[in-house]
């Protein structure tokens, strides 16, 4: 099986490195990626949106054999979901990794500090204490030295969906810093922030209770836990 995993702000290919070992060990394909932007540091940045980022995607989905299956954490749940908007019939299953669809109109984040084209990583008292959960000091330290500023547009442009059969994709949602138990509260209580969900025909929740960064704080169990959706799917 191909999977593509795609990899939040401020990270590129390499923060999935510790994850991917049970993938491998399964015989699986794995393609993380590096999306436009955040080959380096110093990459320009200016004319990056969300949909170069979705394009990235899909050009990966188009380079493998096919079918894939996608993995998305953060803002590439919402990368991962405008791919498969583009390529419902080849992408047999999504997982959003502490994140989830993003709907018609929807964007990633307009509210991060920003600097000219990019928003770079930023002080850990931007995000809330759920977001932190087992990230030490040194997990901290090593994000710092790793995080490349974002791309600004991936973060303030709409979503833009086309195709109602991205409804019959099944979706795994890997839930870290909210449990699947607050997810399904918010999901009932009519929250358009999860609204999306309630559109996917089949849609799972697995609880691998962390912070925001599982591939950084339980990188074995996040492994495991894509992997068992994975298997789900075969």
């Amino acid at each position: 099986m191909d999977i593509i995993l795609v990899p939040g702000f401020w990270l590129d290919a390499s923060s999935w490195d510790e994850v991917t070992p049970p993938l491998t060990a399964a015989g699986h394909r794995v393609h993380p990626l590096t999306l436009p932007g955040l080959e380096a540091k110093e990459a320009p940045r200016a004319g990056i949106g969300l949909r170069q980022h979705i394009d990235a995607v899909v050009a990966a989905i188009d380079a493998t054999a096919g079918p894939v299956i996608l993995v998305g954490h953060s803002a590439g749940g919402a990368m991962i979901y405008g791919a498969i908007d583009q390529r419902p019939d080849v992408v047999l299953r999504g997982i959003y990794v502490d994140s989830g669809p993003l709907g018609e109109g929807g964007v990633i984040n307009d509210e991060l500090p920003s600097d000219g084209d990019e928003v770079p990583l930023p002080h850990w008292d931007v995000f809330e204490d759920e977001d932190l959960v087992d990230l030490t000091p040194d997990l901290r330290e090593a994000f710092i030295r790793r995080a490349i500023p974002q791309p600004k547009g991936v973060a303030t442009d709409q979503q833009r969906l086309h195709n109602e059969r991205r409804f019959a994709v099944p979706a795994t949602v890997i839930c870290c810093e909210f449990s699947s138990d607050q997810l399904r509260h918010w999901i009932a209580a009519g929250d358009p922030n999860v609204a999306e969900l309630t559109h996917i025909n089949d849609v799972e929740y697995v609880d691998l209770p962390t912070g925001h960064w599982p591939q950084f704080t339980r990188p074995a169990d996040l492994g495991a836990a894509i992997l068992a959706a994975v298997d789900r799917q075969q």
